[in-house]
């Protein structure tokens, strides 16, 4: 025990009081830290989206072509397991795919544009068919412009000229064509060195344990993603062929091509439907008299996609498939605003693709979770 000299107590100086001004120091430090984060990633986010737009022609090509290369891959993998080399088997199916494709187009080609070019005649006497609906409107119409301005006011309709030059087919063919002709070449050099490509990955992955979990994790994704659009095609596919034989049925012009229209539309949920329908019922309406059975192709096919959407579909791909209607709404209006409706066709498949991607990466389960229903 201490005792001060001469009666005099020493003072014990009190500590420095800076930890509590540090710790405020360091928090904000922190909080700055994040919002610069935040905002950097924002930036690239918006910068992601920029180039994806400016980089459209390029992108959908290549995303395209890598879907149905997926699609694909298990017929060619199945090919290859029986001895074939990949590059028969690749060049077998895509020749058979060209033809396929080739003759469905020379088959709905002539309707198309016979509708399309028809498309005035057809509104001029559809107009007509529609007057018992239109007339309690336009009296009530007139009842309110004569209270109004004292007397009714008749507005004349104005005729619909759609017309397509020579010049915008020469124009516009190249571009498809040089387009058809990449995802083409794309599709076959995906199917015949996807195997390649997977190797080299495994091989510049560090360390056993990182190469077998990465050939894990590829070949789960590959096989869960090819599954999903190779169903979907299929689904899609029965969609359209019912549609068609259900429509042929009932006497509708032109059956194959509605059936293609509804096979196509249905990549793009929800919407899909609803613009199908309402594409049926104007056709029913312009091509028949009586107003049931005008009505009845598009109540047919409502009911007959809502079977499919509720209970075929979720049954094939399960419930580990299934998305959350607002994911798909928020999917489909942001790449339908990048890419229009090549956007829309893909959105889903890229949801579904980037969904199960996530649940294999460590970090980003959190967007599966989000985006499932």
């Amino acid at each position: 025990m201490n005792v001060p000299v001469g009666g005099e107590t020493d003072e014990i100086a009190p500590p420095p009081a800076h930890g509590g001004f540090e710790r405020r120091n360091v928090l904000g430090t922190r909080r700055h830290l994040r919002a610069i984060r935040v905002l950097l990633n924002g930036l690239l986010l918006l910068a992601l989206l920029y180039t994806v737009t400016l980089c459209k022609a390029l992108l959908i090509p290549l995303v395209l072509a890598a879907f149905i290369g997926l699609a694909l891959n298990p017929i060619v993998a199945g090919v290859a397991r029986h001895g074939l080399p990949r590059w028969l088997g690749a060049s077998v199916l895509m020749l058979a795919l060209i033809g396929g494709i080739g003759t469905g187009i020379g088959l709905l080609t002539p309707p198309a544009l016979e509708w399309f070019h028809d498309a005035p005649t057809t509104i001029r006497s559809f107009v007509p068919k529609l007057e018992h609906f239109t007339q309690p409107l336009e009296a009530a119409n007139r009842a309110t412009q004569t209270l109004v301005n004292g007397h009714p006011v008749r507005a004349r309709p104005e005729p619909v000229d759609v017309a397509v030059s020579a010049w915008d087919v020469m124009s516009t063919a190249p571009k498809v064509l040089a387009a058809v002709l990449t995802v083409v070449l794309l599709v076959f050099f995906f199917l015949v060195y996807g195997e390649l490509l997977l190797r080299r990955l495994v091989e510049i992955t560090p360390g056993f344990n990182h190469k077998r979990q990465a050939v894990s994790v590829v070949r789960g994704i590959q096989q869960e993603v090819s599954r999903y659009i190779l169903t979907t095609l299929l689904i899609n596919f029965s969609l359209g062929m019912v549609t068609t034989a259900l429509l042929w049925q009932l006497r509708m012009p032109d059956p194959l091509l509605w059936g293609a229209v509804a096979m196509f539309a249905n990549f793009i949920p929800y919407v899909g439907a609803i613009v199908t329908t309402t594409v049926l019922l104007l056709v029913g309406l312009a091509h028949f008299d009586d107003l049931t059975h005008a009505l009845l192709p598009a109540l047919c096919f409502a009911g007959l996609t809502a079977f499919e959407g509720n209970l075929v579909t979720p049954l094939i791909l399960g419930r580990r498939m299934r998305l959350s209607p607002i994911a798909i709404l928020v999917w489909l209006l942001v790449w339908g605003w990048l890419w229009g409706i090549p956007g829309a066709l893909l959105a889903v498949p890229m949801l579904t693709s980037v969904k199960l991607i996530a649940e294999h990466v460590r970090g980003w389960e959190w967007f599966g979770h989000m985006v499932q229903r």
